[in-house]
């Protein structure tokens, strides 16, 4: 099993920038993937961005291309989401999660941690 953990959520203004953290623990060597998911409210879970956990691959979901950017510390087991440029869009729990496959399903989540950007 994997435990995701994360951190620095919290309520900013429109413009301002925010650092998401990640940890994981456990059986981390079965990481291939980690990415982050966020969800509005009333809206289905989305994708925000991934990283390839050995070769540092990133893909971004087109919303947040240019503001946002994934990054990974392997040493730490921690993964991060630096995010510039705050929206009130943006709002929505924020989930870490990971995967076995790199084609697969996730299959490890955190507990989600609250954003809050206001105009």
């Amino acid at each position: 099993q994997v435990q995701l953990v994360e951190s620095g959520g919290g309520l900013v203004q429109a413009g301002d920038s925010l650092r998401l953290s990640c940890a994981a623990s456990g059986r981390t060597f079965n990481i291939n993937v980690m990415g982050w998911f966020r969800q509005a409210p009333g809206k289905e879970r989305a994708f925000v961005a991934s990283i390839n956990w050995s070769g540092g691959t990133t893909t971004y979901a087109d919303s947040v291309k240019g503001r946002f950017t994934i990054s990974r510390d392997n040493a730490k087991n921690t993964v991060y989401l630096q995010m510039n440029s705050l929206k009130p869009e943006d709002t929505a729990v924020y989930y870490c999660a990971a995967k076995s496959v790199r084609f697969g399903p996730y299959n490890y989540w955190g507990q989600g941690t609250q954003v809050t950007v206001s105009s």
